[in-house]
C-alpha cells in the first residue's frame, strides 16, 4: 500500500527536479526479460523503478542491501541481494528469470568513477545466454552529474541536472561455442560488453559541431579552461565560443554560404575555433595540408573549388611557406588569400556590439547552424598513392566517430591530450582536436610532430596523460625522451601507419607503457578500430568500433583475410576529385551503396580483433605469387630493429616485378635477410634482391612514408 502511494509521488518529484526525459518503449509480451543499464549513480535503480512500465526484481549487491540508507529506497521495489563472489549467486538470478519475472541488473557491478563504461562482469551475460532471455538495454544519461554519483575531481556536478532514460531495441546473447565452460562464459561477457558499448553509442544526440560545442560548454561551464597551445595561454569554453562567433562572422563576409574555405593554419586554439565558427555560419572549412607542396595544395584547391584561403602572415613566415604560396597563386590565379591579421582590423563597432550583446547570449539564434547531414569539413587524403582527394565529412560522421571512440575509451576531464598531429590530418582533427573539446578533456596543441626533442619535454612539463602519434613519430620521441618524461601517460595511441614491433617493445621496456594501436581512414572520420585496456591483443589494431559494419571480400592470390568494406554513421559523404571538381562522388564498393572499400586486406579472429594483412596496392606479384610489401618491411625490421625500412617495386622482365628495399642500415645485406627469413619461416620470394641504403625515408607531413617518392626511387634504382 505504501509503495503504491509513494511511487507516483516520487515520480512526479523526479520529473519536477530532474526534468526526466524518456525515449523508446518497452516491448510487451516478453516471457524472460533482462533489463541492463549503465551505472552512473545511486539514483539509477530508483529511476528505473519509477519510470519503466514494469514490475521488475532488482539484482542488488549484498553490501548495498545491508546499508541502512538504501533500505527505504529498496522498500519501493522487489530486489534480490546477491554476493558476486558466490558461485551460486547467478543461479538465483537464472531461477528468477525462468519464473517469468523481469529482472534489472547492472552489468558493471559498480557505479562509474570515470564517467565512461567500467568493467562489465561475465555473470549477467551468463544468465542471459543460459536462459535465452530477451535483453532490454536502457541508457541512463545525466545521473553522473548529480551529487549521488561517485565522480570527483573536476567532473561537473550539479544538484538537479536534466536526466534521460533511453530504451533501446531488445537483443539476445546466444550460448557461445567454446571448448570449456570458462571460455563460453568469457565470450558471453564480451558479447555483453559490446551490447553496452553499442547502447552508449546509439544514445548520442543528433547535432552539428557548433551545437555540440554549446552543449559541452553548458555541461562543463563556460569558464572551464581546457585548450592550450604554444602561446602558453589556456582557453575556456567561453573563449572558444567567442572566437568561433567572431571569426565565423568575419569570414562569412569574405565568402558565400556553403563555400569551401581553405584553412592554412597551424595547431593553435584559433584554428580549432575556426572549424566550429565556419560551420556555425554554414561555411565549410577545407583543411589544407601545408606540407604537401604547391602541387598537392593546387590539386586540393582544384578538387574542392576553393576560392578563398584563410591563413596568417606570421605563420607563412615562420613555416617558410612564402614560395609555396607564390607558386600556388601562379597556378591558381583565382585564389584569394585572407590573412587573420587583416581580419582583426575589420572587426567594427557593429560586429563587437553584435558579439557582446546578442551572439554570446544567444549563440544558437545568432547563427545559421544547419543540419547534422550537412557538410562539416573537407579533409584531404595524404596523396601517398596519387593526387590528394577531398573527403567530405558531415557533422553526423564526425560526431558519430567521436561517440564511437568515447564508447570504448574512457577519456575524462582529468585527462590532458598532447596533440602534435596537424589539424589538417583526420586523426589530429577528430581525436586530437574535436574529441577533447566535446568531452571536456584538456588538450595541448603543438604545431609540429617533428620536434622530437621538444615533444617529450612538453608531455612532462604539462603533465599530459594521452599522447597521439604515428609509429614513426613515436619511435623518434622514444629516442630522445628522458625515461621520466612520460610518467603521467596512461594512453599512447598509434595510428595512420602500422605500428612497428621494435617501437612497441621500446616503449614498453623504456617507459613501461603499452601502445594502443588503432586503425582508420580519412573516409571514416577516421577511426574504425582501436585496442583498449578492456580489449587488447598484440599484433592487431583492436576491435571494430560500435555502430560500424564490416565485410571481408576474398582477394584472388591472397590466401589470408579479405578486402575490407565498411559501412556506418561515421562514413564520409563522398570524394571531391580533380576530374569532377566540387561534385561529391559517392564511395564505390561491391558491397553496395553506403559502403566503402578500404583497399586493405584484413583478418578477423574469433573475438573480432582486426589484423591488417596489407594494402592491396602494397602487394607485389612476383613470378605469379602475391608478396606483401609490409611483410618485407617486417622482415627487415626484425633483422635490423634500430633502422628504418620501406619496400617498393620495380619492373622485372623475367618475373613481372622485383622487390626494392630502402633502409637506413648501411650494413644490411641480402644474406642477413635470408638468414632471418629462414629462422622466421618467411619464403625466400619475400627477400628483396636489391637493397638501397638511404639517409632517411621520405615522409609526408602526416608522418606516413611517402610511397609515391619511393616508387620513383625504385624505378630509378
Amino acid at each position: 500500500m505504501l509503495r503504491s502511494l509513494l511511487k507516483p509521488l516520487l515520480r512526479g518529484l523526479a520529473r519536477l527536479l530532474f526534468r526526466v526525459r524518456i525515449s523508446g518503449r518497452v516491448p510487451a509480451g516478453e516471457a524472460r526479460l533482462l533489463v541492463i543499464a549503465n551505472h552512473e549513480s545511486f539514483l539509477d535503480g530508483l529511476l528505473l523503478g519509477l519510470f519503466l512500465p514494469l514490475d521488475p526484481v532488482f539484482v542488488v549487491h549484498t553490501t548495498v542491501a545491508n546499508k541502512r540508507g538504501f533500505r527505504l529506497m529498496l522498500s519501493l521495489v522487489d530486489y534480490l541481494a546477491v554476493d558476486p563472489t558466490s558461485p551460486m549467486a547467478m543461479k538465483k538470478v537464472v531461477r528468477l528469470l525462468e519464473s517469468g519475472r523481469p529482472v534489472v541488473i547492472f552489468p558493471e557491478g559498480r557505479i562509474t568513477t570515470t564517467g565512461s563504461l567500467m568493467k562489465t562482469y561475465d555473470g549477467p551475460a551468463f544468465v542471459a545466454a543460459r536462459t535465452g532471455a530477451t535483453i532490454l538495454p536502457v541508457k541512463i544519461d545525466g545521473a553522473a552529474r548529480t551529487y549521488f554519483s561517485r565522480m570527483g575531481g573536476r567532473f561537473p556536478r550539479r544538484f538537479f541536472p536534466q536526466l534521460a532514460l533511453t530504451i533501446h531495441p531488445v537483443t539476445h546473447i546466444d550460448v557461445p561455442v567454446a571448448p570449456t565452460a570458462r571460455e563460453r562464459r568469457r565470450r558471453a561477457g564480451e558479447a555483453m560488453r559490446r551490447i553496452m558499448q553499442e547502447m552508449i553509442f546509439a544514445s548520442r544526440p543528433q547535432q552539428t559541431l557548433f551545437e555540440a560545442l554549446l552543449d559541452a560548454a553548458s555541461i562543463h561551464g563556460r569558464s572551464r579552461r581546457l585548450v592550450e597551445d604554444l602561446k602558453q595561454e589556456e582557453y575556456s569554453y567561453g573563449d572558444l565560443i567567442k572566437m568561433a562567433l567572431a571569426l565565423g562572422r568575419l569570414v562569412a563576409k569574405e565568402s558565400g554560404p556553403n563555400e569551401h574555405v581553405g584553412i592554412l593554419l597551424p595547431n593553435l586554439a584559433p584554428t580549432l575555433a575556426l572549424v566550429f565558427g565556419l560551420t556555425a555560419f554554414r561555411r565549410i572549412p577545407a583543411m589544407l595540408n601545408y606540407t604537401a607542396g604547391a602541387d598537392g595544395m593546387q590539386a586540393a584547391c582544384a578538387a574542392a573549388q576553393i576560392r578563398t584561403v584563410l591563413t596568417s602572415r606570421a605563420f607563412v613566415e615562420q613555416a617558410k611557406l612564402g614560395d609555396k604560396l607564390a607558386a600556388l597563386a601562379v597556378v591558381c590565379p583565382e585564389l584569394r588569400f585572407v590573412y587573420l591579421e587583416d581580419l582583426r582590423g575589420k572587426m567594427g563597432l557593429v560586429d563587437k556590439l553584435w558579439l557582446m550583446l546578442w551572439a554570446l547570449r544567444f549563440p544558437g539564434a545568432a547563427t545559421s547552424i544547419g543540419a547534422p547531414e550537412d557538410t562539416a569539413v573537407v579533409l584531404f587524403t595524404s596523396g601517398s598513392e596519387g593526387k590528394p582527394k577531398g573527403v567530405v565529412l558531415s557533422h553526423r560522421a564526425l560526431l558519430a566517430n567521436i561517440a564511437q571512440i568515447r564508447a570504448v575509451v574512457d577519456f575524462s576531464v582529468d585527462d590532458k591530450i598532447l596533440n602534435a598531429l596537424p589539424l589538417f590530418h583526420s586523426f589530429g582533427l577528430t581525436a586530437g582536436g574535436l574529441l577533447p573539446v566535446l568531452s571536456g578533456a584538456n588538450v595541448f596543441l603543438y604545431p609540429s610532430p617533428l620536434h622530437y626533442r621538444v615533444i617529450p619535454e612538453v608531455a612532462y612539463d604539462r603533465g599530459c596523460s594521452v599522447l597521439l602519434g604515428t609509429s614513426t613519430f613515436l619511435a623518434n620521441y622514444a629516442r630522445f625522451a628522458h625515461p621520466y618524461d612520460f610518467y603521467r601517460l596512461r594512453y599512447v595511441i598509434a595510428g595512420a601507419e602500422k605500428l612497428a614491433e621494435p617501437v612497441r617493445q621500446l616503449w614498453f621496456e623504456r617507459f613501461g607503457i603499452r601502445i594502443f594501436e588503432g586503425y582508420g581512414a580519412t573516409e571514416t572520420a577516421p577511426v574504425m578500430a582501436v585496442n583498449t585496456p578492456m580489449a587488447y591483443r598484440t599484433g592487431t589494431v583492436g576491435q571494430f568500433l560500435p555502430g560500424l559494419q564490416a565485410r571481408l571480400v576474398p582477394v584472388p592470390g591472397i590466401a589470408r583475410g579479405g578486402m575490407l568494406h565498411v559501412s556506418g554513421p561515421n562514413l564520409m559523404s563522398g570524394y571531391l576529385k580533380v576530374d569532377q571538381p566540387g561534385v561529391p562522388q559517392a564511395p564505390a564498393s561491391e558491397a553496395g551503396e553506403g559502403w566503402y572499400e578500404t583497399g586493405d586486406v584484413v583478418e578477423l579472429d574469433d573475438d573480432g580483433f582486426v589484423r591488417i594483412v596489407g594494402r592491396v596496392k602494397r602487394f607485389a606479384k612476383i613470378a605469379g605469387e602475391m608478396v606483401s610489401l609490409e611483410a618485407v618491411e617486417k622482415l627487415a625490421a626484425a633483422t635490423a630493429p634500430a633502422a628504418q625500412h620501406a619496400a617498393s617495386t620495380q619492373a622485372d622482365a623475367a618475373k613481372g616485378e622485383a622487390l626494392v628495399l630502402f633502409t637506413s642500415e648501411r650494413a644490411l645485406t641480402r644474406d642477413r635477410l635470408l638468414a632471418a627469413a629462414r629462422e622466421s619461416g618467411v619464403p625466400e620470394l619475400a627477400v628483396p634482391r636489391r637493397i638501397v641504403a638511404v639517409e632517411a625515408l621520405p615522409l609526408l607531413g602526416t608522418g606516413k612514408i611517402d610511397y609515391v617518392t619511393l616508387k620513383r626511387w625504385a624505378e630509378a634504382a
